[in-house]
């Protein structure tokens, strides 16, 4: 008897529920109705503005990617190369080796959050003005491009992707190619890669080198000049010493030469079969798909909520209703009300 009574209860209140909604149906369909037109009309008329004024704009974000190792082979390899071809004293002519860091894909996810990078794109793209700000220059500017400004790092591909979202698409195009720019020289800078440092190693000691072997032809010529002019026969031995003496070092210079030019090339040769550190895969493209707002889904999300919101308010008016025709609801609210 009492699991019926349960069920006869249960079923009532359902009734009494379905009765309600029955009672204010054109208010939840009129509501519902009213904002899914209004919804409807202010995406379009959100589209039709220029997005400078509109309030829901169309939003673009182009992307950049990158391939970043977390090291490079840099001497080991070289000095290997100069083992085998006999010039394995030389190896330190290259210059210094340094190593890659623990994590270079935690680095560049760091740089592109950095107040560094923040602030040269804000003087670069004139953000202050762009985005109006007049109190807090730099903190305001700072905290309003972290929120369009994203870097992200994929472990399986290796892959580094820098995105920057704004209703200008040419624009975020090349806020985001100057973000490329500077994580590549950021990383110079820094001297994460072995091998590029050592070629620019290289190339600097090459060309002392060479100036050093011009420097001694010129002595040459000009001490041999010196004789040929009928100087001093005190002074001949002397300048036949010297003349020797720069003969032994242009020789020694000419072979210190032939030695780093042979790193040099085989350092070219490591370069091309191997990765390096931060290398551009894609710049990035002016978009001409939008990558925002989703007007359909806010049609639909304003819709369900002024549904869902016109269900209640039908059940608080049912039950001011149902208060307002019971008279001791009606006489313990004034009880109250009095005291």
């Amino acid at each position: 008897m009492e699991e019926n009574t349960i069920n006869q209860d249960e079923e009532i209140s359902l009734i009494d529920l379905f009765a309600v909604l029955l009672h204010y149906k054109l208010m939840i369909i009129g509501v519902s109705a009213i904002a899914a037109v209004f919804s409807v009309v202010f995406a379009i008329i959100s589209i039709k503005m220029p997005p400078e004024i509109s309030p829901l704009p169309n939003k673009y974000t182009p992307q950049a990617q990158m391939l970043i190792k977390e090291s490079s082979s840099g001497g080991g390899g070289i000095s290997s190369m100069l083992a085998s071809s006999g010039l394995s004293s030389l190896a330190g002519l290259a210059g210094v080796s340094v190593g890659g860091g623990a994590s270079n894909k935690s680095l560049a996810i760091y740089l592109v959050s950095s107040n560094t990078l923040l602030d040269a794109v804000t003087d670069e793209f004139g953000i202050v003005e762009r985005y109006k700000v007049e109190d807090h220059v730099r903190a305001t500017c700072r905290k309003a491009l972290k929120q369009v400004l994203k870097g992200s790092y994929d472990d399986e591909s290796g892959v580094f992707s820098v995105s920057f979202t704004d209703i200008d698409p040419v624009f975020a195009q090349s806020v985001v190619n100057y973000v490329v720019d500077w994580l590549s020289d950021k990383f110079d800078e820094l001297g994460l890669d072995n091998n590029k440092i050592q070629k620019e190693n290289l190339e600097r000691n090459i060309q002392s080198s060479y100036n050093e072997i011009l420097k001694i032809e010129r002595d040459l010529k000009n001490l041999g000049a010196s004789v040929g002019n009928g100087s001093d026969a005190w002074n001949i031995p002397s300048i036949s010493t010297g003349i020797s003496k720069l003969q032994l070092e242009l020789e020694a210079q000419k072979q210190v030469y032939t030695q780093l030019k042979t790193q040099y090339e085989l350092l070219k040769v490591q370069m091309q079969s191997e990765t390096p550190i931060f290398q551009i895969l894609e710049r990035p493209e002016i978009p001409d798909l939008k990558s925002g707002p989703s007007r359909g889904k806010l049609c639909i999300i304003i819709t369900f909520a002024a549904f869902f919101l016109s269900v209640f308010a039908a059940f608080a008016l049912n039950a001011w209703k149902n208060i307002k025709n019971d008279p001791e609801a009606v006489q313990k609210l004034q009880l109250k009300k009095r005291g």
